[in-house]
């Protein structure tokens, strides 16, 4: 879950709004969340003890439940039941007349067939034969063991039978297997006589049909007139080829006399066929010669002559007689074409009607056609019936007096030699299945139950706030911490990047890695005004606050700044027993005196002159005497200008202070003070506790820099690994001091000056 975003600063105790943000405490509540891959491999390795130990569990458990288990056998054999002789086959053909299906391949409904065998009408005959060997044997408890099954969809039965006696699981099989073909020997024998009875039954009526059939095809070819379709649709096409033909001849020939009707009608068509009159053009011939001899005398004589008279005379009665013959000539010319028209008009009448009659005849084909193919198929059908059946009824006869088994064994019976339960290397494997899901949801339970922060990511999507540093789990300082007592003296445990090997090394410089990268965070949060006080606290002890306070003062120590390290902590001071300083006077002899500072802050070079720590940059400020009212002197207003002149001398201070829940020392210090930063125990910090710190912290208003996951186990810094490998294991890579100046050897030794090359001792754990 994503941070809340941040809302109004408290002010800070100089009374202006802080640079830095300050981050409220959202507590989005775990209910409901699914886990993720990346939750579930987390889980897996914190929990592999555990489900590893309940895979082994479950495991060794069906094992020895399998050693308990009697061993149990089991024999089989298989039968080939359908088909395998040509008697199967021609009462098959049988049944396939019968019901007029084709589709199935197989007759025998296996599902009857498997009932039939486990009958107790089938099976009792065969468990009398076996109370020769076992005379405990039932009906029942034959049955319970025995199992017949088609093999997938194949035409055979597979027959098991299971036991503890291998003699007995084979005597049982023979018995079975002799019983089972002596029974398909009967029932082929009844089947063929009932095929004998069928098919005397069918021929009487197929023969019936067959004459039927026949004597219907002669009556529709005579009734007809109709022989093979083929032919006369073939016939019936060139008929109707030649009557369309003459159609369009005669409709040619109309269509030309019309026209020269109706050209008569003209004075082109009528010159035309008056050109055509011998006598009218004989007639026409003796008027032009009259015209031409009037219009000759006309240039001699005058009109009154009795020569032109003649002419004129001549020349009118010749005209009528020309007219005359012109009508004559034209009224036969149109008789003679009236006539044609109307033969042609009577000769069309009769070609259309022929075409009719034969269009309906090619019309009526199909269903005469079809009617033909149906008797003929029919006709077929039967005679072919008529035939199969009468060579399956001799085929049928010929098998029935013969006395062959049709159900063939394909695998005898044996004895089994390996049992088939209990399978040790199934159970086995199956167990370990089961364990390991049990583990897993055994983790998964021990996951829900644990109420603790598991990892950096689970811390961060709880909080909603940002994480400034993962300290990794040290599992030697670790063992340090857990042996101190009041008389125990932690020994001094410097470290240097040159002076160890390989993992150890390696471990230690990736610890100190850890807080140079915290104090850089902390330092980073702030881009105008510097954090240059805080404290570290946790929800509940033992949470590892006094470890990262110290180890971070030590941190921004190395880098060159003045740190002053004050153990707030005035209930359970933890600071001067880790770095074995005297602790006869401290913070709470400040704050309840007069007392100079400087005479109780204690400079670890002088504490440690055997060990150069941080170039003498790091003091410390003890708790001092323990106070009868530690939370009266925190609240102090001397504790106030003490805050403010302790700041005014170094660059960074660091409080050490008690747990939030329960105590007010922490919030009341943070008023003071640049914020707070919270340190979770990754395995240890109960979220309610968490939940109940970040709530008073929200009330008080007290400014939360980020939190601090200490105990990070699996924690490996991949680049510093990356720059470490780089250097041979007997040298100590360059590292600079606080100005920036290289002062590492080839010996990984220090000068003594302020560096930053981690050599400080390794003081605390992960508590």
């Amino acid at each position: 879950m994503a941070p809340r975003p941040p809302f109004s600063f408290p002010p800070n105790r100089q009374g202006n709004a802080p640079s830095h943000p300050f981050y409220p405490n959202p507590l989005p509540s775990d209910e409901g969340e699914e886990l993720n891959l990346r939750q579930i491999i987390a889980i897996g390795r914190r929990r592999k003890v555990l489900i590893a130990g309940v895979m082994i569990a479950v495991t060794s458990a069906v094992w020895i439940w399998t050693l308990g288990q009697t061993p149990q056998y089991e024999g089989k054999f298989q039968l080939l039941v359908e088909p395998v002789t040509s008697d199967e086959q021609n009462l098959q053909n049988l049944t396939k007349l019968t019901n007029s299906d084709t589709s199935p391949t197989s007759r025998l409904d296996y599902d009857t067939q498997i009932q039939v065998l486990r009958s107790p009408e089938l099976m009792n005959p065969i468990v009398q034969q076996l109370r020769t060997h076992d005379p405990n044997l039932s009906y029942s408890s034959l049955i319970s063991n025995l199992a017949v099954v088609r093999l997938q969809q194949t035409k055979i039965l597979e027959i098991r039978y299971r036991g503890s006696n291998p003699q007995q699981i084979k005597f049982v099989l023979d018995t079975l297997s002799k019983g089972y073909l002596k029974y398909s020997l009967q029932e082929r024998q009844t089947n063929l006589r009932q095929g004998i009875q069928f098919v005397e039954e069918q021929l009487e009526t197929l023969q019936k049909r067959v004459d039927k059939l026949q004597q219907q095809l002669q009556l529709f070819r005579q009734r007809n007139n109709f022989i093979e379709p083929e032919s006369q649709a073939q016939q019936l096409s060139t008929q109707l080829s030649n009557i369309i033909q003459q159609r369009l001849d005669t409709q040619k020939q109309l269509a030309e006399t019309h026209a020269l009707y109706e050209s008569l009608q003209g004075s082109a068509g009528a010159a035309s066929a008056l050109a055509e009159a011998p006598r009218y053009q004989k007639l026409l011939e003796q008027l032009r010669e009259i015209e031409t001899k009037s219009a000759i005398e006309s240039s001699r004589f005058r009109a009154q002559n009795p020569t032109m008279e003649l002419l004129q005379d001549q020349r009118q009665k010749l005209l009528p007689v020309l007219r005359e013959e012109a009508q004559r000539v034209l009224g036969d010319r149109f008789a003679t074409i009236s006539t044609q028209i109307q033969v042609m008009e009577v000769r069309a009448q009769s070609i259309a009607q022929s075409e009719e009659f034969v269009n309906q005849q090619l019309r009526d084909l199909p269903r005469l056609s079809r009617q033909y193919t149906d008797l003929q198929r029919e006709l077929k059908v039967a005679t072919e019936s008529l035939n199969r059946f009468l060579a399956t009824r001799e085929t049928l006869q010929i098998e029935t007096a013969q006395k062959d088994v049709p159900w063939q064994l394909l695998a005898t019976p044996s004895q089994p030699q390996v049992p088939i339960s209990p399978d040790a290397t199934r159970n086995f494997i199956m167990g370990a299945i089961a364990g390991c899901i049990l583990g897993i949801l055994a983790a998964l339970l021990a996951e829900r139950l644990d109420n603790t922060f598991r990892s950096t990511d689970d811390l961060k999507d709880h909080t909603g706030l940002p994480l400034l540093g993962a300290i990794p789990f040290n599992q030697e300082l670790s063992d340090s911490i857990e042996q101190m007592s009041p008389g125990f003296s932690l020994p001094s445990l410097p470290f240097n990047f040159g002076n160890h090997r390989h993992a150890t090394a390696y471990t230690t410089a990736g610890f100190a890695e850890a807080f140079r990268s915290l104090h850089a965070n902390i330092h980073l949060l702030s881009s105008d005004t510097p954090i240059r006080s805080l404290v570290i606290s946790s929800a509940l002890p033992s949470d590892g606050k006094s470890t990262v306070s110290l180890n971070l003062a030590q941190a921004a120590a190395a880098m060159g700044q003045r740190v002053l390290l004050v153990d707030a902590d005035l209930r359970r001071p933890r600071i001067s027993r880790l770095l074995q300083l005297p602790n006869l006077r401290g913070l709470s002899n400040l704050l309840a005196s007069n007392t100079d500072p400087w005479q109780v802050i204690q400079r670890i070079s002088d504490a440690h002159p055997e060990v150069s720590i941080s170039g003498g940059n790091l003091s410390v400020l003890t708790a001092g005497q323990i106070p009868p009212d530690p939370t009266k002197l925190l609240a102090s207003q001397k504790m106030h200008h003490l805050v403010e002149r302790l700041q005014s001398i170094f660059d960074l201070v660091i409080y050490d202070s008690p747990p939030l829940i329960g105590l007010a020392d922490s919030s009341l210090l943070a008023r003071h003070l640049d914020g707070i930063v919270l340190v979770v125990g990754l395995g240890k910090t109960d979220r309610n506790a968490l939940n109940e710190a970040l709530d008073s912290l929200n009330v008080s208003h007290t400014q939360v820099l980020g939190m601090v996951a200490n105990g990070v186990k699996h924690h490996t810094a991949s680049t510093y690994s990356y720059y470490y490998h780089a250097y041979p294991h007997d040298q100590t890579p360059p590292v600079q001091n606080g100005n920036g100046h290289s002062n590492g050897n080839r010996n990984g030794n220090s000068n003594g000056n302020s560096n930053g090359n981690g050599v400080y001792p390794k003081v605390g754990g992960n508590h």
